[in-house]
């Protein structure tokens, strides 16, 4: 769902790039092959699981975590595995699912482009007989077997309260709010927006907080979030007190603008992910939080799951919940996770996590900041 208070002209990017498929040494292969597939596991068993990242443009966490901890517990579990990134291309999405289904996928878990994409692959997989797992973004009246992600609501809660803390903390008066919001075409974006809705809602209804612009962002797309960020700061004559951004490229985008007018560290910008970039900017002060998703604890769970399809064993004792499909209304059985907010005074949690390196956030300029927050 996009909304707008001013009409902003947005370039709309285009994701394109090479199929990637993942290696055995936690790096990738050009071109369309089945590396992680052909060399992880199986002790002579037949088929396989099939993995289908959506892009590593969206988020990094695509590129440096999703594929290695995938592989890893699929490895731990002698099971075959084939994860491949279709790299923002939904022709090339659909052409891996059917190279997997084609050579012998017996599961097929896809993190979706769009839920039209995703709807198709998910179609032609069951055809096949082809057990299937949303991972992290539903498929809207895809009709996936399961899903597994984080509580997507609660991961926009604690952006809409980490926002709000940090506006209590600068003792802002009727502060303008600015949303940058992820892509109008994934279903999390939507999620992540009802839940920092509901608290900033309430403070615009009571007159404490005032309702700036507020944009979706095609596709997640960084640069194009700089573009529209500028165009709310020019509509508003800079008069934006926060930005509620949906994740840590989005706020990068933002902090870049509000460096060129000398704003950033006066107005909190909020972040998701816990990207190197989003801790640093935290540790500078750019921004105000970013939520950690530990990455490894959803890759395991998905993992677990498609396992136990894989092997033919019951999913009994997984903790599975339901989720509502908005659009079909199906119920579909789910693993959500925990996320956790992260500020200045905890960074170090997502270090000790090895999610991120001390030496990747402390590097060049930000190492001073990394002493001071005894890192």
């Amino acid at each position: 769902m996009r909304t707008k208070m001013f009409a902003l002209a947005v370039v709309g990017l285009l994701a394109t790039g090479s199929m990637v498929a993942c290696s055995d040494d936690g790096g990738s292969d050009s071109g369309g092959s089945n590396a992680a597939g052909n060399k992880s596991g199986g002790g002579g068993g037949t088929g396989k699981v099939g993995v289908i990242l959506p892009d590593t443009k969206s988020s990094v966490r695509w590129a440096t975590a999703d594929a290695k901890y995938l592989k890893e517990a699929f490895d731990a579990a002698d099971v075959p595995v084939d994860i491949q990134n279709a790299q923002g291309d939904k022709a090339q999405f659909q052409n891996i699912a059917d190279g997997m289904i084609a050579s012998g996928a017996k599961v097929l878990m896809i993190a979706n482009l769009d839920s039209g994409t995703g709807k198709a692959v998910i179609d032609r997989a069951k055809a096949a007989g082809v057990a299937t797992i949303d991972y992290d973004r539903l498929t809207l009246n895809g009709g996936a077997q399961y899903y597994v992600s984080f509580d997507n609501v609660e991961v926009g809660r604690m952006q809409g309260q980490g926002l709000k803390n940090c506006l209590t903390a600068m003792n802002a008066r009727l502060p303008v709010i600015a949303d940058l919001n992820g892509s109008p075409t994934d279903n999390n974006a939507t999620q992540f927006k009802e839940g920092y809705e509901s608290v900033l809602q309430p403070m615009y209804d009571n007159a404490s907080y005032l309702k700036g612009p507020d944009q979706s962002v095609d596709d997640w797309s960084s640069a194009e979030a700089g573009v529209i960020f500028e165009q709310m700061m020019t509509q508003t004559g800079n008069k934006i007190n926060g930005v509620l951004a949906a994740n840590d490229g989005l706020a990068n985008a933002a902090i870049a603008i509000l460096k060129k007018n000398r704003m950033n560290g006066t107005v909190p910008v909020t972040g998701q992910d816990a990207t190197v970039q989003g801790l640093q900017n935290i540790l500078a002060g750019d921004q105000c939080m970013t939520v950690y998703k530990p990455i490894e604890n959803e890759a395991k769970a998905a993992a677990e799951l498609a396992i136990k399809l894989f092997k033919g064993q019951k999913t009994d004792g997984l903790e599975l919940t339901k989720v509502k499909d908005p659009e079909s209304g199906a119920y579909i059985p789910a693993r959500l996770l925990t996320p956790k907010v992260i500020t200045k005074t905890n960074v170090n949690e997502v270090i000790e996590d090895k999610f991120v390196t001390r030496k990747s956030v402390c590097s060049g300029d930000y190492a001073k900041y990394c002493v001071t927050a005894g890192i």
